[in-house]
């Protein structure tokens, strides 16, 4: 992965991240020496998003199965959560 400095970044401005996201997936931007952010391609983005969502799907249906949920009314719920 490939990695542009922010001040590398002030200079040059996107064509730095452009030229990196031509050998890379994604770029690493590094702010004051540490790794601070991820740019890559909005296709990419999209994809990885949509995993993320199928496995919140996936999460939920195995709790429905093990039977870690509850059914109450808002009032029930919201004293349950006050009560934390």
């Amino acid at each position: 992965m490939s990695t542009v400095t922010a001040n590398e970044l002030k200079t040059k401005g996107i064509s730095a991240v452009e030229a990196r996201l031509k050998e890379d997936e994604e770029v690493i931007i590094s702010v004051r020496g540490q790794d601070r952010y991820v740019v890559m391609d909005l296709d990419k983005y999209a994809k990885l998003r949509e995993y993320e969502l199928a496995m919140a799907v996936q999460e939920a249906k195995a709790d429905i199965e093990a039977g870690r949920y509850s059914t109450e009314s808002v009032a029930e719920h919201m004293q349950r959560v006050s009560d934390v």
